[in-house]
């Protein structure tokens, strides 16, 4: 059962027991709203990001709910995230309130969160996938590819990723059937360096106007 509360900023969270602990989900809901964007952070951080915050700002004007999940590793507090495996038993556990309002609900993540929403599309009935800075390899290491994860994901799929992604720039992606938006000079966090022209707001406008394009052709 969850546990709704309102958090300081006037947000709705609601917090889910998996058989992997206890997760959150806040809230970010839309009037009229035509699905739900489910979004999970990565294994360094929490929803706290440029870019999730980004999404959260933009997207309910747009008829998107967007629910930001926190994993049960982040709500009690730890500082690494734990296997692939228990990531994805954490994310199963929560659906059904992400999925309770009965609109489809477009499975989203940035890096290890990406790889959680790809690995498990499928069988939870995801209408789509948005990965953010899919992690397509580890740093320097190209063999140690990951593509598998994202060409399985067997749902549409945008991938947004940052030009200087040392986890894999856009042109290391293969060929497959999902849509990929690049942010110049972006890194894996999309962080754009000065000398490059472009500002964080320039660069956020960037992935905020291809994510609200793209959920525009899937309901």
């Amino acid at each position: 059962m969850g546990c709704v509360s309102t958090t300081e900023t006037g947000r709705e969270a609601e917090t889910v027991d998996t058989d992997a602990g206890t997760a959150r989900i806040t809230w970010l809901p839309a009037e009229n709203a035509r699905l739900v964007l489910a979004v999970s952070h990565g294994a360094g951080g929490g929803i706290e990001t440029r870019d999730l915050r980004a999404l959260a700002a933009a997207l309910p004007a747009h008829g998107v709910t967007v629910a930001l999940v926190e994993q049960p590793w982040r709500v009690a507090g730890k500082k690494l995230a734990p296997a692939p495996k228990t990531l994805d038993t954490g994310w199963r556990g929560l659906w059904p309130a992400l999925a309770a309002a009965g609109l489809p609900v477009v499975a989203g993540g940035r890096s290890a969160g990406a790889r959680v929403a790809c690995r498990t599309a499928t069988e939870l009935g995801a209408l789509a996938v948005l990965a953010l800075s899919f992690p397509l390899h580890p740093p320097g290491k190209p063999e140690k590819s990951r593509k598998d994860e994202l060409l399985g994901s067997g749902v549409p799929t945008l991938v947004v990723q940052g030009g200087n992604d040392p986890f894999g720039r856009p042109a290391e992606f293969p060929p497959g059937e999902y849509e990929i938006t690049e942010v110049p000079y972006g890194d894996h966090g999309f962080a754009v360096p000065k000398k490059s022209g472009l500002t964080e707001d320039e660069a956020m406008e960037i992935l905020t106007a291809a994510v609200t394009a793209w959920l525009s052709t899937l309901v």
